[in-house]
């Protein structure tokens, strides 16, 4: 990728996330972005539900996500930092506002907790508390840079954490990798089971 092509993938990023904060700020303008966002994914109910609640344990759930961490992950999907080849198909034909739109209408879906074991859950919590507050937050829902775990399916959580910790997923992590390389699969099963009942 050239200078300029950087250059001018970063400025429209950075348009689309003043966009995003522009229409925030103003509710009529909001209202109406998600219900746009609403229509324009109706091509992503078929995996992430109708309200970004998927419809298939490994896939993630959008509803909850930070609006701008959605609006980053869209573009990386987009410009194929994120590999995918029926993501990256569907991002490219995104117009940015529908880009905007779509992280706005998943941002504002309510997440429903999962029905989690209570045992593994508590010790999850413990694990959780020392390794991923951090980053995560004690809530577990992220920011603009770092993803809601908060209210995620077990199998996404277990299949994710597991990829960060052998290091085989396409998404590499740093700090996600020094912070999942002690732990044993059964003690993953416990995060997983405390982050997916957590509203």
């Amino acid at each position: 990728m050239g200078l300029l092509t950087v250059c001018a993938v970063a400025t429209a990023q950075t348009a689309a996330t003043e966009r995003l904060k522009a229409i925030q700020a103003d509710p009529v303008a909001l209202k109406a972005a998600i219900e746009a966002g609403n229509k324009a994914t109706f091509f992503c109910l078929n995996c992430h539900g109708d309200n970004g609640i998927s419809k298939i344990p490994e896939v993630p759930n959008l509803a909850g996500q930070n609006p701008d961490y959605l609006l980053e992950q869209i573009r990386k999907f987009g410009s194929g930092e994120r590999k995918d080849q029926f993501m990256q198909g569907l991002i490219k034909v995104l117009k940015d506002e529908e880009r905007v739109q779509i992280a706005l209408f998943y941002g504002s879906q309510s997440v429903k907790p999962a029905v989690a074991d209570p045992a593994l859950a508590a010790r999850g919590k413990d694990l959780f508390t020392r390794l991923c507050v951090r980053c995560h937050g004690e809530a577990a829902r992220g920011d603009a840079t770092i993803p809601r775990l908060a209210g995620q399916q077990v199998p996404y959580l277990q299949t994710s954490i597991t990829r960060y910790r052998d290091g085989t997923g396409i998404r590499n992590n740093q700090l996600m990798s020094i912070a999942t390389s002690t732990l044993k699969n059964d003690d993953i099963k416990a995060i997983a089971n405390y982050l997916t009942q957590l509203p």
